[in-house]
């Protein structure tokens, strides 16, 4: 499969497929706190649970699961599990993943594991096991759609990281909409960077109550909310259903 073409401004990675950056001038590692971590309600959802699922569209640099990796080791039950799910279609080479997490050195020693771990970029599910075996990290490495279609996990918190969905329109389509409602329950929520109306109207057609947010930053607005009513299981072949 094709890997990220990567350029480098200012030691900041930026997608060339996309034009887009893979996180903010402003500071990545504050972005995913208050995007993903604060309008999630994590850490606090996770604090008395014995396991928790997050789906991410677009593991990027990695920086988003390491954070919550992090997060999670420092306030977890020591018996609770982790399932984290993350899609990609142009996962970046070992090399530049490497270059793009050393601007973070507060989380080097899992950013070292991860490195360690990276699978080698073949289309398909990668399970990847860390800190013995309390967060299992599961690398979907191909199309959204397809991805998520054969993902089977009820998801109680989705991170929506996809590029803009005005360079990565794909990302943000209707059939993924609704497979994101699909794989969620009443009461999942989700958070993303944008708030473009398209992306408000599509979420909220399948299902989810959205919001407006401050956003991070300069930037003045972004996405949250949580799913109303958990959806009917569409599946042909009931024997196949979870």
């Amino acid at each position: 499969m094709k890997q990220a073409k990567i350029e480098w401004q200012q030691g900041q990675p930026v997608s060339q497929q996309f034009e887009d950056i893979y996180f903010s001038r402003q500071g990545g590692a504050a972005e995913t706190e208050h995007v993903f971590l604060k309008h999630n309600g994590l850490p606090q959802r996770w604090l008395n649970c014995e396991r928790f699922v997050i789906a991410e569209t677009g593991f990027g640099s990695g920086l988003n699961f390491l954070i919550t990796l992090k997060h999670w080791l420092d306030s977890a039950p020591k018996n609770a599990r982790l399932h984290y799910f993350s899609v990609e279609k142009y996962p970046l080479t070992r090399a530049d993943l490497t270059k793009a997490l050393s601007d973070w050195p507060e989380y080097k020693i899992l950013a070292d594991q991860l490195i360690e771990a990276y699978p080698p970029a073949v289309n398909g599910f990668h399970p990847l096991v860390f800190c013995h075996q309390r967060v299992t990290l599961v690398l979907m490495l191909g199309d959204v759609e397809t991805m998520l279609a054969q993902m089977n996990a009820s998801v109680d918190a989705w991170y929506l990281d996809g590029f803009a969905p005005a360079k990565n329109p794909h990302m943000w389509s209707k059939p993924v909409f609704q497979q994101i409602a699909d794989h969620s329950h009443a009461g999942s929520s989700f958070s993303t960077y944008t708030a473009v109306g398209e992306v408000r109207r599509g979420l909220g057609a399948v299902g989810f109550d959205v919001s407006r947010v401050k956003g991070h930053g300069n930037k003045r607005e972004m996405l949250a909310g949580r799913l109303k009513a958990s959806q009917p299981i569409k599946q042909s072949l009931p024997w196949f259903r979870p």
